[in-house]
């Protein structure tokens, strides 16, 4: 049987849930894909107002969901709710997404027999991946990485029907949200539900999985790539792994302003961000080093999401202990409750520490690595791996040029004077970045993370008859098309 459990205490909460079987994984994934045949097919405003539906569904119960929530997250009311609206976002976003059509990338070049050899009539677009899409839920996120996250609300937006593995840390709150984005849908069955470490292996072995979504551990995503690798036929994994998002304070920056601003992002949420800044580089100053110590004194923990995650964090900060403790906060309370810890090294002795010193640390807890001069960053900055995002704080741009370009091939999402914690939904958006922050170049946030679930068909001197309406000539549904070369909208 599968418990939630409340971080404050330790103790179970909720109904006792039962682990999916096989049959049960089966019968989900199934389910699915039988309903997903009509809902490939519908059209894209009749998938837009079902994703209308959903959005209208969770903000209607978001007094019943932060609650169940906060049961077996501890993350309080505010961030819940917060949460929920974010997902209810999501899905209004990728309604909007679907209508506008662009996404379908079609494009049109008609035959001409002037040129050498000759051209034949050839039309592409993007169609929904065949199959059923496996999600995998996030810990941090009950909500907006989650059963109605940002991976099911753009699978269903592409076509997609979804069958998600839920979280064994808030399985209550994934079996409530489940069924009310099922009533919400023209279909239930195109979102399941399993419960289970073996469900989640048997979902990624279903011959009916077309594709994967993943956020989590790095651990945990080489655990799904190897079963995707033992199928017959493998599919596609879009995973969310590790990440430091490393930040660079250049001279110029205000110290009070950068101390305030790590402080808060580094403690979010327990730390429990995957965009936390594990890892900022800063000039050797004692303003500066004085003013990051009282800002992280003043900071408080808090409970963890797991047991499990919180073993992991101290094992992590047992690993940081090598280096010298620059601050540390207040102890949290509650059963898994940890202390934030800010430790500190130079540059040189960061850099022969390398690799395994700038492992992700999942929590409150960063290393601050002083360098003399800009002109030592860019060759440790090199040495290391992918994350989601990079930041850069300075008052004058003209210092960044170096460090801005090392700093461009090591993350999917740059940032000028702010904070990685906080990634807005918007259509611009990239959450995503070189190996182990991901693996994939796709975003899992955003108008584009609908790319993943899709895939190209090009049509080459088809009957017109036979044609997809968004590649017929008249362009009965006015998407934005490429028609001979030149964009038309």
């Amino acid at each position: 049987m599968i418990y939630g459990h409340d971080p404050r205490t330790g103790q179970t909460v909720g109904a006792a849930l039962p682990e999916t079987d096989s049959a049960g994984v089966d019968v989900a994934v199934s389910a699915a894909a039988t309903a997903g045949a009509a809902w490939r097919a519908a059209s894209a405003e009749e998938r837009a107002r079902g994703l209308e539906a959903v959005s209208d569904a969770l903000t209607a119960h978001v007094d019943e969901l932060w609650q169940l929530a906060d049961q077996e997250t501890a993350l309080g009311e505010v961030r819940l709710r917060g949460e929920v609206a974010r997902a209810a976002g999501q899905f209004r976003l990728f309604a909007q997404v679907i209508r506008d059509g662009a996404y379908l990338e079609a494009i049109i070049d008609h035959a001409d027999g002037s040129l050498t050899p000759p051209r034949p009539d050839v039309r592409r677009m993007k169609h929904a991946l065949r199959g059923v899409v496996a999600v995998f839920s996030a810990s941090n996120f009950p909500f907006a990485f989650s059963v109605a996250g940002g991976d099911t609300a753009s699978a269903l937006a592409a076509g997609c029907p979804v069958v998600v593995k839920a979280h064994p840390g808030h399985p209550n709150t994934s079996e409530r949200v489940a069924k009310i984005v099922r009533e919400a849908l023209p279909d239930p069955d195109l979102l399941g539900l399993v419960q289970g470490m073996q469900a989640g292996v048997d979902l990624v072995k279903h011959p009916e999985v077309v594709a994967v979504g993943f956020t989590g551990s790095v651990a945990g995503g080489k655990a799904i790539q190897k079963l995707i690798d033992e199928r017959e036929v493998p599919i596609p994994f879009y995973g969310e792994l590790g990440s430091v998002n490393p930040v660079v304070v250049l001279p110029s920056a205000p110290a009070k302003d950068v101390a305030t601003g790590f402080a808060g992002s580094v403690t979010l949420g327990v730390g429990q961000f995957c965009t936390n800044p594990g890892l900022m580089f800063v000039p050797d100053d004692d303003e500066l080093r004085q003013a990051l110590v009282e800002a992280v004194e003043g900071t408080s923990g808090g409970s963890m999401l797991a047991e499990r995650i919180r073993d992991g964090y101290l094992g992590g900060i047992g690993r940081l202990g090598e280096l010298r403790l620059l601050a540390e906060g207040k102890p949290g309370e509650g059963n898994w409750a940890v202390t934030p810890k800010v430790f500190t090294t130079d540059l040189d002795t960061f850099a022969e520490k390398l690799p395994h010193i700038a492992e992700e640390c999942f929590g409150p807890a960063s290393i601050v690595v002083t360098y003399r001069e800009i002109s030592d960053l860019p060759a440790v900055l090199e040495r290391l791996d992918g994350s989601l995002t990079a930041t850069v704080h300075s008052t004058d741009p003209s210092e960044a040029g170096d460090v801005a370009e090392v700093l461009g091939k090591k993350a999917g999402r740059l940032i000028w004077n702010g904070w990685p914690t906080g990634v807005a939904v918007c259509w611009a958006m990239h959450h995503g970045g070189p190996w182990p922050s991901s693996t994939s170049t796709f975003t899992s946030v955003g108008a584009t993370a609908i790319d993943r679930w899709l895939a190209p068909t090009a049509y080459q001197d088809w009957p017109e008859a036979l044609l997809p309406d968004e590649l017929k000539d008249a362009n009965p549904l006015s998407v934005p098309r490429r028609v001979d070369g030149r964009l038309q909208v």
